[in-house]
């Protein structure tokens, strides 16, 4: 779309209608002409059965009569052939909203997905380039008037559709006057901008279209926001343009003095070198995290009998790391119900025993470890005895092989614990702790995998770069070492070899992630998890565990679908 204007191809259509309530009323008449450069490239018109009787005004105004489109075809056969005449163009209308409002009702009647296609009003271009001296009124009969165009608008769709097009071109070359020249010059020209918007435009012509970071500084060379782009020049020229609403972004740009880049070799680079410079800098303007290594991680207490707790560090058995702690709050009470571990609150000492002051766990709650074993959860507490730390301390090898992956046996009882709820028709808390188990199964998926990725020393993936190339990530201990491109005909391997040597020297450190954060473990697992991906080398299998709860994701769905939790085969 940054092509120029004279080389934009336009379609400009227009409907005739049985009313003006689009979803509501129906086309009877659809007219569009596609022109590029000054010169039409070709014609689209029929009239279509409304499928109801055209109301007589209606009649009286466009000529159209049920007679006339007895036979003709319905909107759902017209609309096909009329998308892929369109396709690939602006779409043009006077009064846009009207024509493109029936437009997207015909295609969700018709259960067709809609094309994003760009749009262009000419009543707004009109207000936009027209003093109220010269154009009184932006009626399409007056604009026609006003252009002297060659064929005068009739209220019959491609009648009206050839005289818009000349408007068009009157009002382009209007706007051209005033310095627009592409496309998206032409709507920043249509949109409302502020003073310092339209000030500092220029900040944005030093940036080259290629991938990458920009920063927003301020009078004191300070970071006022950082972002990403696929390209650069094309994405931070939007801050300046009326497609910018956001309140907060407007108030940055009119502090910002100067906008430095860093150019990246793809996307994940310029992702990773975002996140690690709004972790350096904390511009004030950026919703996101800006530190974040302070997540949040659900591991078991320092306690004699310990309980399972959200904080924020983190130790070698910590399942995590979770952006909130509400979620992390919620996957750690369906992880002590699955474990059977205790919830209670209460100080033991080493010496004390655990059970004889919790309630059972019931449906509306209790402590997980109240029993002593999964057969005795319905036993009075009076009847059982309480265990001592050894005794309880048996409990804990379970939640650490669940969370690496070894044994999913206490999934297997929670969900036997919500069959249980649903067979006594405790329909509510069996659907709460199904989306406990839930929460839970995606906390363990997620984090299996990530620590899949920071086991490796160095991992290479190579990712097609969509034109015969290839992108190329150098990944050690789960952080990105160094990024790079082989272009189409040149040979890949002597790339991977050099970036391999001149990637950076990570030195692991502790906790789950050898010391990388989630956020940069996360963005370097979805690039590698895209279709199309390979391995290049490997220091060891980038696998999960067999026993992990990713064979738990077609429950979890079926779960989520509203199924029957019965139906999990294993």
């Amino acid at each position: 779309m940054d092509a120029a204007l004279s080389t934009t191809t336009f379609v400009v259509v227009d409907m005739e209608t049985t009313g003006g309530r689009a979803g509501t009323d129906a086309v009877t008449e659809i007219g569009a002409v596609k022109v590029r450069g000054g010169e039409r490239l070709g014609e689209f018109a029929t009239l279509i059965d409304p499928g109801r009787p055209i109301p007589p005004f209606i009649t009286r105004l466009t000529g159209i009569s049920d007679a006339m489109v007895a036979g003709a075809p319905p909107m759902s056969a017209v609309l096909p052939p009329f998308l892929e005449f369109a396709r690939g163009a602006v779409l043009v209308a006077h009064n846009a909203r009207f024509d493109i409002g029936f437009l997207k009702a015909a295609a969700a009647a018709a259960d067709t997905a809609w094309p994003q296609f760009p749009v262009l009003c000419t009543v707004r271009l009109a207000r936009r380039v027209l003093g109220r001296d010269e154009a009184p009124s932006a009626k399409l009969s007056a604009l026609a008037r006003f252009f002297d165009v060659s064929t005068p608008p009739t209220h019959r769709a491609l009648d009206d559709a050839r005289a818009t097009v000349d408007v068009l071109h009157g009002l382009l070359g209007r706007a051209g006057s005033e310095g627009v020249h592409t496309f998206p010059d032409l709507l920043a020209h249509m949109s409302p901008v502020s003073k310092a918007q339209k000030t500092k435009r220029h900040l944005a012509d030093p940036l080259p279209h290629e991938p990458g970071v920009y920063l927003f500084r301020g009078p004191s060379d300070e970071v006022l926001y950082v972002g990403t782009a696929v390209d650069l020049h094309r994405r931070v020229r939007t801050y300046f343009t009326g497609s910018e609403k956001r309140a907060r972004m407007k108030e940055m740009v009119a502090l910002a003095d100067r906008i430095d880049h860093v150019t990246c070799a793809h996307e994940l680079e310029a992702e990773v070198r975002e996140l690690r410079m709004i972790a350096a800098h904390a511009p004030p303007y950026n919703r996101a995290s800006k530190q974040p290594s302070r997540s949040w991680w659900v591991d078991l207490s320092d306690e004699p009998f310990p309980r399972v707790v959200v904080r924020r560090r983190c130790g070698p058995d910590s399942l995590g790391p979770f952006r909130s702690r509400n979620t992390a709050a919620e996957s750690a009470a369906a992880l002590a119900e699955a474990c059977g571990i205790r919830t209670c609150n209460h100080r033991i000492p080493a010496a004390g025993v655990h059970g004889a002051d919790c309630s059972t766990l019931g449906a509306i709650g209790g402590c997980p470890a109240a029993s002593r074993s999964g057969d005795d959860r319905d036993r009075a507490s009076a009847d059982r005895p309480g265990e001592t730390r050894d005794e309880y301390a048996e409990r804990l090898a379970p939640v650490r092989a669940l969370i690496h992956g070894l044994d999913d046996a206490p999934l297997e009882t929670l969900r036997q614990r919500i069959d249980e709820l649903s067979g006594a028709c405790l329909f509510e808390t069996a659907a709460r702790k199904r989306d406990g188990l839930g929460s839970l199964v995606s906390a363990l998926d997620r984090c299996q995998r990530l620590r899949a990725l920071a086991t490796l020393d160095e991992l290479v993936v190579a990712r097609p770069d969509g034109s015969g190339g290839w992108q190329f990530a150098v990944v050690r201990s789960g952080r990105l070492a160094a990024a790079g491109c082989a272009p189409r005909g040149a040979s890949p391997m002597p790339v991977v070899d050099a970036l391999t040597v001149a990637a950076e020297t990570v030195i692991p450190g502790p906790g789950p992630l050898r010391g990388a954060t989630g956020g940069e473990v996360s963005l370097v697992a979805r690039w590698i998890g895209r279709p199309g991906s390979r391995i290049v080398r490997s220091t060891g299998g980038f696998v999960t565990p067999i026993r992990g709860a990713g064979r738990w994701a077609g429950w979890v769905q079926r779960a989520r679908d509203g199924r029957a939790a019965a139906d999990y085969a294993g």
